[in-house]
């Protein structure tokens, strides 16, 4: 990059290499674990960590009042993301013998009658529980494909200890469920003694006979015992969400278990917002009156991007007699498509600019084909965000059919949604040719010829419906900016 050459140009490869490798994220992640783990040798802490396949596995906890089904939801989550189950009684259990011995001297003083050891997991001391945590997190199942913590925390002061040692979830959801209902699904609760699986009497009664001769209701859980969990859950839960408060997520445990599943599923594939740095590259792709040129004015409004319209820069590269605006005049002037090698031209001119590259941009009405959008990508232009605004045909015929302007001072009205108040501006209002219903429905079915080939190229591409109120259409756009797209486990 020469500064002494005007216009100043950044070359675009800079932020594309930096987000296809993580440059950011990964700088962020590598500063937080030095921080937390305060390794004597820093240079060598960090070469290990570089060294691992991926950083990036779920790290979740379900926490939930007894009988809201954390079991079976997170043997769902685990299957489905392939990643290690860990509950309280299996981490007890799978221990060294060391760490199980000091824990066995605290639960024979604590010890109660018809308790287990890990039903009295709320008294071992924090930093015992922290070191068997540590230790299992450290295996290889753990570290390469994650981990999903059930029933666990169980008070406030181990969800402190695990984030002074920086044990921390990504994810926390929190089933929910009235007592009543909990309840009642204790009475009916079974447990299969040979492999442990959870059915219910009414709900989920296996249909295997020898699986119902081995069920065996289990201890703890009459109404009097159920009253008694409740009551300690209720007491510690509101100290733990205070320590997850920015990565909780409730749901309602008293429905389906396909129903809750999917939206924790929804949950877990949504990415927090992060603070490495982001330029946004957009793409809108709609047909005409779908609000492409209103959601692209609103977003560089509020973040201060440049929107690019691809019609008006080709007119105002003409306007300003550029090569490639010369080179398009002729084409225009005897109203022929111009060529896509012209027009990319004219958008790495603009896109390529300082402006664009420090703060982004906003891109529509290109790309139009499939081509288009590799020549593109080949150039060095590849969008970060693509968004195919969606819109009935319907609608948008009523959109563009019944707009019009008044000649006099240009206002432009809509004849259903915004009409003009007086009679006499009504009667003056001129029509563009191009909004007649025959033009409408050309260009419709010219758009869905191609926009096909375009779902296909952008795969990542996010859907959002148009047809609706434009600041909630903007809303929802916003929302996928800020924060990373959703992961796809499939």
């Amino acid at each position: 990059m020469d500064q002494t050459k005007r216009p100043l140009r950044i070359p675009t490869e800079f932020a594309l290499y930096a987000e296809k490798h993580g440059i950011f994220d990964m700088y962020k992640r590598l500063i937080e674990q030095l921080i937390i783990a305060k390794p004597e040798e820093p240079i060598g802490y960090l070469i290990h960590l570089l060294k691992k396949e991926n950083d990036d596995v779920p790290q979740i906890c379900i926490l939930g009042p007894p009988c809201s089904g954390k079991h079976s939801i997170a043997k769902l989550i685990s299957s489905k993301m392939r990643c290690a189950l860990l509950t309280p009684k299996t981490l007890l259990e799978e221990t060294d013998n060391e760490i199980k011995r000091k824990i066995l001297k605290v639960f024979n003083k604590e010890r109660s009658e018809n308790t287990t050891l890990w039903e009295q997991l709320p008294k071992i001391p924090p930093d015992l529980l922290v070191r068997i945590l540590r230790a299992r997190f450290d295996l290889a199942d753990c570290v390469k494909k994650g981990w999903i913590l059930e029933g666990f925390p169980q008070t406030r002061g181990q969800a402190l200890a695990m984030q002074e040692n920086g044990l921390f979830p990504k994810h926390c959801i929190v089933l929910e469920a009235p007592d009543t209902v909990l309840v009642e699904r204790a009475a009916g609760k079974r447990i299969d003694k040979k492999t442990g699986d959870v059915y219910h009497t009414t709900f989920d009664w296996p249909g295997n006979p020898e699986v119902q001769y081995r069920l065996k209701e289990p201890k703890g859980y009459k109404e009097v015992d159920m009253f008694n969990k409740l009551v300690v859950y209720h007491r510690h839960i509101d100290g733990i969400l205070r320590c997850y408060e920015q990565v909780v997520k409730k749901v309602n445990a008293d429905q389906p278990k396909a129903d809750v599943f999917s939206q924790a599923f929804s949950f877990l594939c949504c990415q927090p917002r992060s603070s490495a740095p982001h330029t946004p590259r957009i793409i809108l792709i709609g047909c005409k009156g779908s609000g492409k040129g209103v959601q692209a004015a609103l977003l560089a409004n509020k973040y201060n991007l440049v929107n690019v319209h691809c019609g008006q820069l080709i007119k105002q590269s003409i306007a300003q007699e550029t090569p490639s605006g010369l080179a398009a005049k002729p084409y225009v002037e005897k109203n022929l498509i111009i060529p896509d090698n012209i027009v990319l031209d004219i958008l790495k001119d603009r896109l390529c600019g300082l402006d664009c590259v420090t703060r982004g941009w906003v891109l529509h009405e290109y790309p139009r084909s499939r081509e288009q959008a590799e020549q593109l990508d080949k150039a060095g232009l590849r969008p970060n965000r693509v968004f195919f605004l969606d819109i009935p045909n319907d609608s948008v015929i009523e959109r563009l059919t019944l707009r019009a302007m008044d000649p006099v001072t240009g206002e432009k009205y809509h004849l259903l949604y915004n009409p003009p108040i007086s009679q006499e501006v009504k009667d003056r209002l001129w029509k563009n040719e191009k909004d007649s219903v025959e033009n409408v429905q050309k260009n419709l079915s010219q758009f869905v010829a191609f926009s096909e080939e375009l779902l296909d190229y952008y795969t990542e591409g996010q859907h959002v419906n148009s047809d609706q109120d434009p600041h909630t259409v903007f809303e929802c756009l916003e929302s996928m900016i800020c924060k990373p797209l959703p992961k796809n486990f499939n």
